[in-house]
C-alpha cells in the first residue's frame, strides 16, 4: 500500500472510530465525512441540545502534499496524537489551526 492509501486508511479509521461516541448531552449524532476524491476528513455533532441547534466540528485533516493537515482538533484528547501511534511520522503532520510562524515551536511538521 502506498504512502497515501496508508494515509487514508489510518484517517478512516480515527473518523470512524471517533463517530462511535455520542455527546451525552442533547440529541446528537456524530457525523462522519470521508472525502477520499479531495481528501478531506470530517467529524461533525449535529442535532439539538438545551441551547438550542448544534452544528460543529469535532475535528477536520486534509492530506495535502504528502502531509497529513490538522485543520481543527476539539478533541479532549489529541488528534496528532493518534496519528503518531498509528505510525504517521512526526515529519508529515501539519498543525494548521496555528499560524505558520508559530509551527516552529511544535515538534511537527512546519508545512
Amino acid at each position: 500500500m502506498d504512502k497515501l492509501e496508508t494515509y487514508r486508511s489510518i484517517i478512516k479509521r480515527i473518523v470512524e472510530h471517533h463517530a462511535q461516541y455520542k455527546p451525552s448531552h442533547g440529541c446528537i449524532e456524530p457525523m462522519a465525512l470521508c472525502d477520499t476524491v479531495d481528501d478531506q476528513y470530517l467529524l461533525i455533532d449535529v442535532g439539538w441540545d438545551n441551547t438550542g441547534r448544534v452544528h460543529a466540528v469535532v475535528f477536520h485533516l486534509h492530506i495535502r502534499d504528502g502531509k497529513i493537515w490538522i485543520e481543527w482538533d476539539g478533541t479532549e484528547q489529541s488528534i496528532a496524537q493518534e496519528l503518531l501511534d498509528a505510525g504517521v511520522p512526526k515529519e508529515d503532520i501539519v498543525l494548521a489551526f496555528y499560524r505558520p510562524e508559530k509551527r516552529s515551536v511544535i515538534d511537527l511538521a512546519m508545512a
